[in-house]
């Protein structure tokens, strides 16, 4: 497997997502790195929400604003529009409940930011297709037997999950490798994807908003 099948999401991508001096949260922050990008970069008001306490003491060593918290839990400790953005990078796949979290952020966010793997990219597929194994590729590297990943899914899975919650679409990142794609094929092609999603709460504000103009 080469350097660049490696690589994941650029943190870069997702702060470029996020507006100057709002309020975050970074759910599965793992050791902050993001968090701090946000915080250095944006002038954020971050906090983040982690389960491994090795993660935590990373984060507490950065003077990260961190807390303990299980995400299959639900976020019942915070208030309904509370943050600005909720962030959830590559942790979708790892939690046991994703519709329930996927609930609570748009809840929790005015706006929210979910990344994960695409299970239909081409070589996934064709692992599958012709080895009959489940896939380990760059962006999935584990065997089936030690994966922390339970509920792999695929950009149009997504979509559909989208449109279930009533939650809007606002934007779009699809890349191969790091490296932003687009076109009609981005399921295919894509290795990981990255959506930023209207909160409810933003929602019925855009809709009070253009019901009376």
């Amino acid at each position: 497997m080469d350097a660049a099948d490696r690589q994941h999401f650029r943190y870069e991508d997702i702060v470029d997502l996020v507006e100057p001096e709002s309020r975050v949260l970074d759910l599965g922050c793992g050791d902050g790195e993001l968090l701090d990008k946000l915080i250095r970069d944006k002038k954020v008001r971050g906090r983040g929400v982690e389960i491994e306490e090795e993660m935590i003491r990373a984060c507490v060593s950065k003077g990260l604003s961190v807390f303990q918290g299980n995400l299959d839990e639900g976020l019942k400790d915070y208030g309904t529009a509370s943050y600005d953005y909720v962030i959830l990078n590559q942790t979708l796949q790892v939690v046991h409940n994703p519709v329930l979290l996927m609930r609570e952020m748009l809840r929790v966010g005015r706006r929210v930011i979910v990344s994960f793997p695409n299970f239909a990219y081409w070589r996934n597929r064709l692992q599958l297709l012709f080895l009959g194994r489940m896939p380990v590729t760059g962006t999935l590297p584990y065997e089936w037997y030690n994966t922390p990943n339970i509920h792999l899914c695929t950009r149009r899975d997504f979509l559909t999950l989208c449109r279930e919650l009533g939650a809007p679409v606002r934007q779009e990142i699809s890349v191969k490798r790091s490296k932003p794609i687009g076109g009609p094929v981005r399921n295919l092609r894509a290795t990981e994807v990255c959506f930023v999603l209207e909160g409810q709460t933003g929602a019925r504000l855009d809709e009070y908003r253009h019901n009376l103009l």
